[in-house]
């Protein structure tokens, strides 16, 4: 069987066995999605850069220690996680939140923000409200508080279970939801009046 068709639990046993090219794929498999949640958490590409390196690092030196019974995703984004804590008491000031990825998937929990807006092609006025739609975005989701953000950006970036970001964050899984319900209640509040426009802007 091709790496590629591997889990990632097999590929790391793979990689523990001696098979680098293991690695090498859980790395182009997980590198941009952990990127991205670091990223809007600490809000500098070098930075994130760095850290990114950090996490994978530190894969490399606990893999005689990781266990198949573990969910590779839970343990690399418990190491980011805990990078991203880290540095945020670390800093003086919150850099600002870049985003200019698409939000992921969602569901009843988790909608997908580009839901909030009227969907059409692009035109001048529809472009000017997507700037300030963006910049809003970022506002808000950098106003939540630390526990909404990291649910959030686990959940919407990554694209993580509920159950499996309540593990990395080792608290409840109906508070993980409370906490999503909350964000994504604060999210539209701030996005209420863009859905407004765009909607008359498609009328």
């Amino acid at each position: 069987m091709a790496l590629d068709q591997l889990s990632d639990e097999e590929l790391m046993e793979a990689y523990r066995e001696g098979n680098s090219r293991a690695f090498e794929c859980l790395l182009r498999r997980h590198q941009r999605a952990v990127f991205n949640f670091i990223y809007r958490h600490v809000g500098v590409e070098s930075v994130a850069e760095e850290m990114l390196q950090e996490v994978f690092l530190r894969i490399i030196k606990g893999t005689s220690s990781y266990k198949r019974t573990a969910k590779f995703t839970t343990w690399l984004y418990t190491i980011a996680r805990n990078l991203c804590v880290d540095q945020s008491r670390r800093a003086k000031h919150r850099q600002t939140v870049s985003l200019d990825q698409p939000v992921g998937r969602g569901d009843s929990q988790g909608a997908r923000l580009g839901d909030m807006v009227a969907n059409g092609g692009p035109s001048v006025d529809r472009q000017a409200i997507g700037r300030q739609l963006q910049q809003r975005l970022e506002h808000a989701i950098e106003v939540l508080s630390d526990e909404q953000r990291e649910v959030f950006l686990m959940r919407e970036y990554a694209g993580l279970p509920f159950k499996e970001i309540a593990e990395i964050m080792d608290c409840p899984e109906n508070t993980v939801k409370s906490r999503m319900r909350y964000a994504l209640d604060r999210l539209r509040q701030e996005l209420e009046e863009y859905r407004d426009l765009a909607e008359a802007v498609h009328s």
